[in-house]
């Protein structure tokens, strides 16, 4: 008891005490570095994330690519900056521009898997197999029914939402689908349909094709007998 412990012979307590400093305050030079090249790391990292990032200027929407940033501000902008080779129309994406040159030149070069029938679009293509193969891949939101073509789903889901965003230009009666607001739309200003048996016009086909009937007598529908 009492007695000085040597750890080596011929070694004293001072010697290992000043060893012992150095060996601590080499231990966190060490563990200073790492930390020094962690945030150092950390900081390339960061400014390697925000070159990587873009924010939209006009809504605040990041994107990682710097060709779907580009082709999302161009729908702010209102740039177009593709021409059609054969017209003067212009478009905001190269393929669209692309989709609408082959309306010039006839090239289909999408074919039904099922069919013979070509398109120049790879989405009517998909959307026209759909009709061999009976699949509806979209589901309404709502209610079980399902549908072809994803426009036609959005079309049906906002029967349950109750949106009409397509208001009439000439009354303020509104509609679901574009469609139904332009064919309401030529009741006010056009009847392009023309009855083949006399000179009366119509703003929709259906009412034409009806108003014919009347000329031939046909009578396409046959009445439910009672039971």
């Amino acid at each position: 008891m009492g007695q000085k412990i040597y750890l080596d012979s011929g070694v004293d307590n001072t010697t290992l005490v000043i060893k012992f400093n150095r060996l601590y305050e080499l231990f966190f030079d060490v563990q200073w570095y790492n930390v020094k090249a962690n945030l150092t790391l950390q900081t390339k990292t960061r400014t390697k994330i925000q070159e990587m990032v873009h924010e939209c200027e006009y809504c605040g929407k990041f994107f990682n690519k710097l060709s779907v940033f580009k082709k999302h501000e161009r729908t702010h902008t209102g740039e177009k900056p593709y021409t059609c080779k054969h017209c003067n129309k212009c478009f905001s994406q190269l393929g669209n521009c692309k989709q609408h040159e082959r309306t010039h030149t006839g090239v289909k070069p999408y074919t039904c898997k099922h069919c013979n029938k070509c398109f120049s679009q790879l989405g009517n293509c998909k959307q026209h197999e759909r009709t061999h193969t009976g699949e509806k891949p979209y589901q309404c939101s709502y209610c079980t029914k399902c549908f072809n073509v994803s426009s036609n789903c959005k079309q049906h889901e906002r029967t349950h939402r109750g949106e009409r965003l397509y208001a009439c230009k000439f009354c303020d009666k509104c509609f679901y689908t574009l469609g139904h607001c332009k064919r309401h739309e030529r009741t006010h200003t056009e009847k392009p349909y023309k009855c083949r048996h006399c000179k009366k016009r119509f703003s929709q086909l259906g009412h034409c094709r009806k108003h014919e009937r009347t000329h031939t007598g046909e009578k396409p529908y046959k009445k439910m007998q009672p039971l």
